[in-house]
């Protein structure tokens, strides 16, 4: 079983920053791909970023303002989030895939980024 925890959501004012983390845990042999994704209020979940080995990628709305990271020692993932905007506003998620006993792909419980004056 793996396990991911979030945290790093919140309120902050247009063009403000905020940080996602999310560690993951467990049976964890190989982690393939992290990324992390974002749901607003009655929209799909979209792809935000994702960091695959020494690759990024990012959806078109944020490139520039966010930056993924990883550290591979502490099977965490990062979001750094700069120059917020209102449509940022969203529930974000974590999630990773790789292998342990068997392949996984897990996500994590979601964290609120809210950007509003």
């Amino acid at each position: 079983q793996v396990q991911l925890v979030e945290s790093g959501g919140g309120l902050v004012e247009p063009g403000g920053s905020l940080r996602l983390s999310c560690a993951a845990s467990g049976s964890i042999f190989r982690i393939d791909t992290m990324g992390w994704y974002r749901q607003a209020p009655g929209k799909e979940r979209e792809l935000v970023a994702s960091i695959s080995g020494g690759s990024t990628n990012y959806a078109d709305s944020v490139k520039g303002r966010f930056t993924i990271s990883r550290d591979n020692a502490k099977n965490t993932v990062y979001l750094q989030m700069n120059s917020l905007k209102p449509e940022d506003t969203a529930v974000y998620y974590c999630n990773v895939r790789g292998r342990g006993l068997n392949y996984f792909a897990v996500w994590g419980q979601g964290t609120l980024v809210t950007v509003s004056s």
